[in-house]
């Protein structure tokens, strides 16, 4: 029970660590247009990297269900529409495709 308690402790500071040295080590503007460039995108890149798969993997949906709804969003996206409506639009996508399939089979 005792290694349980050490490995939350360096996991907790790790984490910390992570977000505390960049604050403590950069204390200038970054100048490298590429460098903030790169650092602008990141956030984009892990989210994207992180929904993507979970898009096509989801328990219990068809794979057409799935791009019917990353579709959906990605056409309304495009479009300039709200998150809200963007999501909303995509679920009942996917949910029309869903029962569809499903009344077939």
């Amino acid at each position: 029970m005792h290694n349980v308690y050490s490995y939350i402790l360096v996991m907790a500071l790790v984490t910390y660590a992570i977000r505390v040295l960049p604050l403590t080590l950069i204390r200038r503007r970054i100048e490298s247009s590429f460098l903030r460039s790169f650092l602008y995108y990141v956030p984009f890149a892990t989210l994207a990297a992180m929904t993507f798969p979970a898009i096509f993997m989801g328990d219990g949906i068809s794979i057409w269900a799935a791009a019917a709804g990353f579709l959906t969003a990605l056409i309304l996206a495009y479009r300039g529409k709200s998150l809200l409506v963007v999501a909303a639009s995509a679920c009942g996508a996917a949910l029309m495709v869903q029962l569809m399939i499903n009344v077939i089979q």
